[in-house]
């Protein structure tokens, strides 16, 4: 199991953890249901049969990554996944999207978003890819912040029509950072 800490937000010392364990069947729905209120409330409609299909098929679409799963006693409270696509910025370079990182409100803001993207960059990373790239909406504010402050410069090519930015990072390797 690995086990991500959150910030306090009342200034308490009690470490407070979260879970993070690889997709199961039985989170399809549930996780389509936090993906999609997530969605909601920044005015983004949840897409079943273009954008999200992906969340209603794991097995179909992450052969070439990995789906994650957030609990908090439990209970499914974000996602986070990655899985191989056709757009490296370098030739004969292996590049993975970053996909699916939503987090429900209450947890946003203390310091899981940074650290389930760094997992996310690690495990693919460990899988070969080189590059991470991310599609994003400016009225996610939030996770255009993360995503610039972990070091993802703006791209071009969007591909996905609820998004209007996109960002690619290299993943460096432990010989790269040697």
């Amino acid at each position: 199991m690995i086990y991500l800490e959150l910030k306090p937000l009342d200034g308490s010392s009690a470490p407070e953890f979260v879970e993070l364990r690889p997709w199961e069947p039985r989170d399809r729905q549930i996780a389509a249901t936090l993906i999609g209120n997530v969605l909601a409330e920044y005015g983004l409609g949840w897409e079943p049969d273009g954008a999200d299909r992906d969340v209603l098929e794991v097995e179909a679409h992450y052969d070439s990554g990995e789906f994650w799963i957030v609990e908090r006693a439990s209970e499914i409270v974000g996602t986070g996944a990655f899985y191989a696509i056709e757009r490296s910025a370098e030739a004969n370079s292996s590049a993975a999207e970053i996909r699916k990182m939503y987090l429900r409100a209450d947890l946003r803001g203390r310091g899981l978003g940074r650290q389930l993207l760094a997992w996310l960059e690690e495990r693919a990373r460990d899988r070969g890819y080189c590059e991470a790239w991310v599609e994003t909406a400016s009225v996610l504010a939030e996770a255009v912040q993360l995503y610039e402050s972990a070091g993802y410069e703006p791209a071009t090519g969007v591909e996905t029509a609820r998004c209007d930015r996109v960002y690619r990072k290299p993943l460096a390797t432990t010989a790269d950072s040697a």
